[in-house]
């Protein structure tokens, strides 16, 4: 009547079940392809938020010191070293708080006693997203330093003579508000008072150091009110390193910080 039916044969119709090993191997293959060209493109999207948003905080700030200049007859805010200014200097100094000193680094109220948070009242404006730089258990409250030819003439001594200072808002013609930079982002290694040293005599290259913390990279705001972000592309730009005169990231960055 029926025959019995073949097992060694496929049903009419039917569907398998199981992947084969081959199979199965292969799409973990697949999967780890897949995951090898996905994962650093998400990786570099919180390094770039974080680029993004540090750029903001540095356009933030030199729109603070255009309204504070505008408020004070066309003078910029008072910039002076720690080391050098009397206590009244210091006093009326942009920035108060040396991120060297415990009890200064952490310490919210200076950023709030700056003569630009009337106009960026956001403490965190103040510091890089990236700089994750702690003292006590707590972050640090500034990642960011002011050009030290602005605000003061304390680079007029004997060896900076041929280069100009600035002090007002008009004296930036000289050069171009657009090719002067204001605020830098400063390394952990150099940062102390809210002045970033740069000695256009070569004393003393990258005195003050560059916070490079996007990718070796770091940020700028001018006196027009843009950012911008610089990459250190010479490999002896490090910290701590004894760096040259001839080194190219430090001329790139002189060549925006004053004219003769």
């Amino acid at each position: 009547m029926f025959g019995l039916l073949d097992s060694s044969q496929p049903l009419q119709g039917g569907s398998r079940s199981a992947f084969t090993l081959l199979e199965l191997l292969l799409v973990i293959a697949i999967i780890a392809v897949l995951a090898a060209l996905l994962l650093p493109a998400l990786a570099i999207g919180p390094l770039k938020s974080r680029q993004i948003a540090c750029s903001n905080n540095l356009k933030q700030l030199a729109l603070a010191a255009s309204l504070y200049t505008a408020d004070n007859e066309g003078r910029l805010a008072e910039n002076s070293p720690a080391s050098q200014g009397l206590a009244l200097q210091v006093t009326n100094n942009w920035i108060m708080g040396n991120m060297r000193v415990r009890g200064e680094a952490t310490n919210a109220d200076l950023i709030r006693a700056s003569k630009f948070f009337p106009y960026a009242n956001n403490v965190s404006v103040f510091r890089c997203p990236a700089d994750l730089t702690t003292m006590n258990g707590a972050l640090e409250v500034r990642s960011y330093s002011m050009n030290s030819w602005l605000g003061g003439r304390s680079m007029e001594g004997e060896n900076f003579a041929r280069y100009r200072t600035f002090t007002r808002e008009s004296e930036l013609n000289a050069a171009g508000p657009a090719r002067i930079w204001e605020l830098a982002d400063e390394d952990l290694f150099t940062i102390d008072d809210g002045y970033f040293l740069v000695t256009m005599n070569d004393f003393q290259p990258f005195a003050s150091f560059p916070g490079a913390r996007h990718g070796r990279s770091y940020g700028l705001d001018f006196g027009d009110g843009h950012a911008e972000s610089i990459s250190l592309r010479d490999p002896t730009s490090i910290p701590g390193n004894r760096i040259t005169d001839r080194n190219q990231d430090w001329l790139r960055l002189k060549n925006l910080i004053t004219v003769k």
